[in-house]
C-alpha cells in the first residue's frame, strides 16, 4: 500500500472542471425532477377532476409560491433534457476528447440558462 495517499482530503480545495459541475448539476437536476413531476401531475389530476378543480388550480397557480414551484420544476426539466441531449450526442461520438467536452458543457450550458430565462419570462 502506497503510504503517501492523502489521508484527510480537503474537497474545497480542488478544482473541478466545468464538465464535472454539468455532469453533478445534471445529477440534482433528475433527482429533483422525480419529486417535482409528482406536483405536476397532482395539478394535473386536480385539475382535470371538475370545473371547480380547475378553477382552484387555476386560481393557486396564479400565486408567487406555486409560480416559483412551476418554474423551478419546469427548469430543471429543461435543464436535464439539454444535459441529456448533450450526454446522447456525446455518446454518438461527437465531443468525447476534452476540448470537445468542455465546448460541449459551456454551449449545453448557455443553451440551459436561456431556457431557464425563458422560462421564466414565460411562469411571470
Amino acid at each position: 500500500m502506497n503510504k503517501k495517499r492523502p489521508v484527510n482530503l480537503d474537497i474545497s480545495t480542488i478544482k473541478l472542471p466545468i464538465t464535472a459541475y454539468v455532469s453533478i448539476l445534471h445529477r440534482f437536476s433528475g433527482i429533483f425532477l422525480f419529486a417535482g413531476v409528482a406536483v405536476l401531475l397532482w395539478m394535473l389530476d386536480s385539475s382535470l377532476d371538475s370545473q371547480e378543480s380547475f378553477a382552484a388550480v387555476r386560481d393557486a397557480a396564479n400565486n408567487s409560491v406555486w409560480k416559483f414551484i412551476l418554474w423551478a420544476v419546469l427548469s430543471a426539466l429543461a435543464y436535464h433534457t439539454i444535459m441529456g441531449t448533450r450526454h446522447l450526442i456525446m455518446d454518438c461520438g461527437i465531443g468525447e476528447s476534452l476540448k470537445g467536452g468542455q465546448l460541449g458543457a459551456q454551449i449545453a450550458l448557455t443553451l440551459a440558462v436561456i431556457a431557464i430565462v425563458l422560462i421564466g419570462v414565460w411562469v411571470w
